[in-house]
């Protein structure tokens, strides 16, 4: 079948008659259709992600229709199913799509009152007792995104086999796939309500509370349950950054919603200022993510995903941790929060990538990555969750406070204590894995002897996953991998030294000799 003629199928089978008209005015532009019908949007274990548009290869109602027809296949009869959104450009529309398909399948679709962070839906799952839940978000991406995330009735995201098992039943046809004009149930702000009164109680009843924080949803949903979480904690009210604080799924204030990019949190910081704040926490759009910045010498500094990470766990740990509990953190964070576990006899586990592995954890207590989640709660939310997360950063802050410190100084305890661990990643757009680095891995790195070398591919200790990790005779650490979500090879070190300034040197040395490697 000719592009053209699969094109028209398309056109034939789409519900939507935008991205009909979209796809009728493209039907003699061969280069845009071989990208847009170059297969089916991957189905993985984050579920679907791409930008919107019509055809297999973007997000669309036939595809969101499809693919929920495979889900509640794999569910079984009768499934419940819990539906979330957030404020993006048809996330309420997939949203209803996908309980319109569970109803007439003759499942229970419970759909979230409005647009809401990912925490609530993955909280509302477990709570309501569900099969499985959906939460239609693309996170941090570009405004042009969206995404499917698919979790099960445990609470946490889909890991293999799932995904290839639903991935094998979605419907080759949006035609095919039965929906309700209604049947399905809205919620009402008693799950938002209980989410709230559940998130509070990761902060301890007497615990400090002085504290002014800066927040910024960055055009996210977050902004509405932050404040009142932090209200009902006993927290003074937090600072929105007006110009984001309302949900816009253009994004207008930032060039890429996501707080980890330069110049994300700009307006954050310029509020801070302003208002002498002690504290910037940010949330992405879907609030699954917690950045966090604070005043240095010199100006305001944002802390790394490994910062936070650390700072977290020593909260934690200072609190005092269950009894077989368990700390864990993805194979690219910090090895920093591992020492401190040891320290304390605490266990710690080692996971792959992402919170689908992290939240399966047996005994998990805290568990984080380091591009900013952090899962804090798992008993209610067996996810990342920016909420929380940002009500125990501001306990800490608020409890150094009252004792005349700051966080900074504790990240400078922790460099004596366990040595300064050191991290940074980049990224190199549109490259894979070099076969040769497979075929001939390096002997050393920046005149550095290789003391290990791992093809994570063959597995081991952990589930195969495509990468390498490279440990060098100084103990800094290599760790290069394709992204899960994008088209891009990810490269994650950590450097250790006795002093912060030496460890960084050591890592800006081994940072170029790497790009060097991957030329």
């Amino acid at each position: 079948m000719s592009l053209r003629d699969q094109a028209e199928a398309w056109i034939a089978d789409d519900p939507d008659p935008a991205t009909r008209a979209e796809l009728t005015a493209l039907l003699d532009d061969e280069a845009e259709l071989a990208d847009r019908f170059s297969g089916l949007l991957d189905f993985g274990t984050a579920g679907l992600r791409g930008a919107l548009g019509a055809g297999p290869n973007r997000m669309n109602r036939v595809v969101v229709r499809r693919v929920a027809a495979g889900l509640v296949r794999y569910l079984g009869d009768e499934p419940a199913l819990v539906i979330g959104y957030d404020a993006r450009h048809n996330s309420d529309v997939f949203a209803r799509d996908t309980a319109a398909v569970t109803v007439a399948a003759g499942g229970h679709a419970m759909l979230l009152p409005r647009p809401l962070p990912t925490p609530v839906l993955a909280y509302a799952i477990r709570v309501l007792g569900a099969d499985a839940g959906v939460m239609v978000t693309a996170s941090h991406n570009p405004p042009q995104d969206n995404g499917y995330k698919v979790y099960l009735g445990d609470g946490s995201q889909i890991v293999p086999p799932a995904d290839e098992e639903i991935k094998a039943l979605i419907a080759p046809r949006a035609a095919d796939v039965p929906v309700a004009d209604d049947g399905w149930q809205t919620l009402g702000d008693d799950i938002v309500e209980a989410y709230l009164e559940d998130v509070v109680r990761v902060v301890a009843a007497d615990s400090a509370r002085d504290l002014k924080v800066v927040h910024t949803a960055l055009h996210g949903v977050g902004s509405q349950i932050v404040l009142d979480a932090f209200e009902a904690a006993g927290f003074p009210t937090p600072i929105p950054v007006a110009a984001q604080q309302q949900p816009d799924p253009d994004f207008p204030t930032v060039a890429f919603p996501n707080p980890e990019e330069a110049g994300a949190i700009d307006l954050a910081l310029e509020t801070a200022r302003h208002e002498d704040a002690d504290l910037v926490i940010a949330n992405d759009p879907d609030a699954d993510r917690c950045a966090v910045a604070v005043p240095d010498v010199g100006g305001w500094r944002m802390l790394r995903g490994d910062e936070v990470g650390a700072l977290l766990g020593y909260h934690l740990l200072a609190r005092g941790v269950p009894d077989k509990g368990v700390f864990a953190n993805s194979i690219v964070s910090s090895r920093l929060l591992a020492a401190m576990a040891q320290a304390h006899g605490v266990r710690h586990q080692e996971t792959l990538t992402g919170f689908k592995w992290i939240s399966r954890v047996p005994g998990l207590v805290y568990g984080y990555e380091e591009a900013l989640g952090y899962c804090v709660d798992p008993e209610r939310v067996k996810d990342k969750d920016g909420v929380s997360a940002a009500l125990l950063v501001a306990e800490l802050a608020a409890t150094l406070k009252a004792q005349g410190r700051t966080l900074i100084d504790v990240l400078r305890e922790l460099d004596v204590r366990y040595g300064a661990h050191v991290t940074d990643s980049f990224s190199i757009r549109g490259a894979g894995l070099p076969a040769s680095l497979l075929a001939q891995p390096p002997t050393e790195v920046a005149g550095i002897a290789v003391a290990g070398f791992e093809d994570l591919s063959q597995g081991g200790e952990l589930p195969p996953t495509e990468g390498v990790r490279i440990h060098l005779a100084d103990r800094t650490r290599i760790i290069i991998r394709p992204s899960g979500t994008e088209p891009k090879l990810k490269v994650y070190l950590e450097a250790i030294a006795g002093e912060r300034d030496t460890a960084s040197q050591q890592l800006a040395t081994v940072n170029r000799a790497v790009r060097d490697l991957l030329r």
